[in-house]
């Protein structure tokens, strides 16, 4: 596992998606001495049911914030439930919701809702909900940099490319090229695809190749 890379785990909270929301995963986070948030969604249809079916309405926001990026505004809402009993995940000890409002800024009047759980073995009293939405944003915040990239401006979603080991071969290759546009100071990669396109010598320039 990539963490075994990694020196002690203890006081660290590890975030992970959706992939990492599995038993095996979280004792080996528990022996390594870290606590976890994890995300839940269809790929633990049970437990998003749980999750889904909690009685949300009756529970205060406990966080709200407002961001902009990729040509939108998001409005995001959290709340915790604690949640000793009734969840089938060990360890679990508060669920979360997280509800993003969003509206494209060319469309202001139309709004799309996306609501995501998440699940933490952290006690109420080891983080404030300020401090749960803050590691949930940094997780995003690193999402939005590479996973959003690559299946927004790469299209990696719909590519052909399937055979033995090129997907992943194919995935190093984005992930190194966004690497080298953010080192050389590109905030939007799209833009800085575009610039280096057209002119065969930047990519080269880019890397170091003269």
């Amino acid at each position: 596992m990539l963490l075994d890379q990694l020196g002690d785990l203890h006081e660290a909270v590890v975030t992970a998606d959706a992939l990492h929301c599995q038993r095996d995963h979280v004792t080996y986070l528990a022996q390594r001495g870290a606590d976890w948030i994890l995300t839940v969604k269809g790929n633990q249809p049970g437990l998003h049911n749980q999750l889904a079916t909690l009685p949300w309405r009756l529970v205060p926001d406990a966080d709200r914030d407002t961001a902009r990026g990729h040509g939108r505004r998001e409005i995001r809402t959290l709340k915790i439930l604690s949640v000793s009993t009734g969840i089938e995940f060990p360890d679990a000890a508060q669920a979360i919701q997280i509800r993003r409002r969003r509206r494209r800024l060319d469309e202001p009047k139309r709004f799309t809702t996306e609501t995501v759980y998440a699940i933490t073995d952290l006690q109420a009293h080891q983080a404030k909900p300020m401090q749960l939405a803050d590691w949930i944003r940094g997780h995003w915040s690193m999402e939005n940099k590479t996973h959003w990239v690559r299946d927004v401006t790469y299209d990696e979603d719909r590519s052909q490319i399937r055979t033995g080991t090129g997907p992943q071969v194919m995935a190093a290759i984005r992930n190194a090229a966004i690497g080298a546009l953010r080192l050389a100071g590109a905030t939007n990669i799209a833009a800085a695809n575009r610039h280096h396109a057209r002119d065969a010598n930047r990519p080269l320039a880019l890397l170091g190749i003269t």
